[in-house]
């Protein structure tokens, strides 16, 4: 369910949506959804979901790149970009924009070869870059550091408690009996695509159970504990990115909505 507490006056169910098709599907999956989401306004729900889409189209890219899946042992980056430091971890270059790096990622995608958590990292940064201005991106994130769940503190990445997820969400499947031998595979860490696909970096886009059924068979011997779904949501801050958002088609109801919309003083509900 969708709570908006302020719609400027004059908007109605009366005009056409100008979302596209993947960010209808998020509204679809966010009005769908028994928790209850909250946005100051129009303009803030318009970002969330074009970033979670921007999300889902970024790791679909991923998917069909040409980087490899690596330890931070045996990790590669091009050297004209990014500087591999001793954790197998990527230092932006001085004098490089880090909108350039990231998009170098997956223009020259077989330079590279990471393991999963650098690899949503990586999605959440060319997502980002996507959505709010270059100029912004680039002066965020002027210091860029890959390497594994480091991140920039104004890219706002945080994990909650919770079930019921949404495309652009990274979610973690845990393998508790994994084999020490490959410690690698003690989890995936993933992003929620919507249709009840996940992709993961090293096993590609899958259903659940496929990626449950991969990490079962890196499990170590006499195991009986299946991988599992953690109950655990990471995302970035959608509020804090979205006031360097780039200009976005305006917000608008569909002209016959599939759900419902009620009012409760000035709060606008939209749900199913």
């Amino acid at each position: 369910m969708i709570r908006i507490l302020a719609l400027p006056s004059g908007l109605s169910p009366s005009y056409s949506s100008s979302l596209s098709k993947n960010e209808q599907a998020i509204l679809n999956a966010l009005i769908s959804s028994p928790v209850l989401y909250t946005y100051p306004n129009e303009q803030q729900l318009r970002f969330e979901i074009a970033l979670r889409a921007n999300i889902v189209q970024a790791a679909v890219d991923l998917a069909k790149s040409r980087a490899r899946f690596a330890i931070f042992r045996f990790s590669r980056c091009n050297s004209e970009f990014w500087e591999r430091d001793e954790r197998g971890g990527f230092q932006l270059r001085p004098g490089i924009p880090p909108s350039e790096a990231i998009k170098d990622i997956f223009v020259n995608s077989e330079r590279y070869a990471f393991e999963c958590a650098t690899a949503i990292v990586i999605v959440f940064y060319k997502a980002v870059l996507d959505t709010i201005d270059v100029s912004a991106f680039n002066r965020l994130f002027a210091d860029l550091l890959l390497y594994d769940w480091h991140t920039d503190r104004d890219l706002g990445i945080h994990t909650k408690k919770g079930e019921h997820f949404l495309p652009g969400d990274c979610l973690y499947f845990k393998n508790p009996e994994f084999d020490p031998t490959t410690p690698q595979w003690q989890g995936e860490n993933t992003i929620y695509l919507g249709n009840g696909l996940f992709y993961g970096h090293g096993i590609g886009i899958h259903p659940k159970e496929v990626i449950i059924d991969a990490l079962n068979r890196k499990r170590k011997p006499g195991a009986t504990k299946s991988a599992y779904l953690l109950p655990q949501i990471t995302q970035v801050n959608f509020t804090y990115l979205s006031q360097f958002a780039r200009p976005l088609n305006e917000f608008r109801l569909p002209l016959r909505p599939s759900f419902i919309i009620g009012t409760l003083g000035s709060a606008t509900f939209l749900y199913r």
